[in-house]
């Protein structure tokens, strides 16, 4: 199996010479969720969505987790290297430039490992509802890329100074954040979504 296919994925070529987006579902989600976000919030951009490959409770997920908000520390750094050798190959194989990810919840904790062991996997990426995935991740330098941390002054999963403490991880591992905090729970709003979309622009 090539890595390629190691991923059941979804890939929707681009109209438009825009970063492609890398698009992470959250818990029990999978490859076709974020695709009609994703052409929403970023029309004419490569998408590219891969299904998690761990399950909880038949759930699809990109890492193992042994409780709510308690992550299987070793399971993170292993799917976190599996999914930035699936973007590589994916990269190669639709010829595609550096992505930027878009994640949620679960996706969006992937991303930040992504983003904290493998830096060139990602040229940035939009966090919606993320928390810390690794209490000690390697010095990384990200050299700058752009990061959007988006969490609910809410959000009962998502205590909001662990998600401040990703915000102050990213920024020490030099990457540029702009960590927003809206009044919303755990789900996605429309404020999220006029957010990222105007930052995806911007940035991207």
């Amino acid at each position: 199996m090539n890595q390629v296919s190691s991923f059941t994925h979804r890939f929707i070529p681009g109209t438009a010479p825009r970063a492609p987006l890398l698009l992470l579902h959250g818990t029990g989600g999978g490859e076709n969720d974020l695709l009609p976000l994703g052409g929403a919030l970023a029309p004419g951009r490569a998408l590219l969505s891969p299904r998690g490959q761990v399950l909880e409770n038949g759930m699809p997920r990109f890492f193992r987790r042994l409780s709510e908000g308690v992550f299987d520390a070793v399971d993170v750094v292993k799917r976190a290297h599996d999914l930035a050798d699936f973007v590589k190959a994916a990269r190669a194989e639709y010829g595609l430039g550096s992505a930027v990810a878009m994640g949620f919840s679960n996706g969006a904790n992937i991303a930040a490992a992504l983003l904290l062991l493998r830096p060139e996997a990602l040229a940035g990426a939009v966090l919606i509802r993320a928390m810390v995935p690794l209490a000690d991740p390697p010095k990384s330098d990200l050299g700058g890329k752009p990061v959007l941390i988006l969490s609910g002054s809410a959000d009962p999963i998502v205590p909001i100074e662990n998600a401040r403490r990703l915000a102050d991880m990213l920024r020490i591992a030099n990457a540029t954040v702009r960590h927003e905090t809206l009044p919303a729970g755990h789900g996605m709003t429309q404020g999220d979504l006029a957010i990222a979309g105007q930052w995806l622009q911007q940035e991207f």
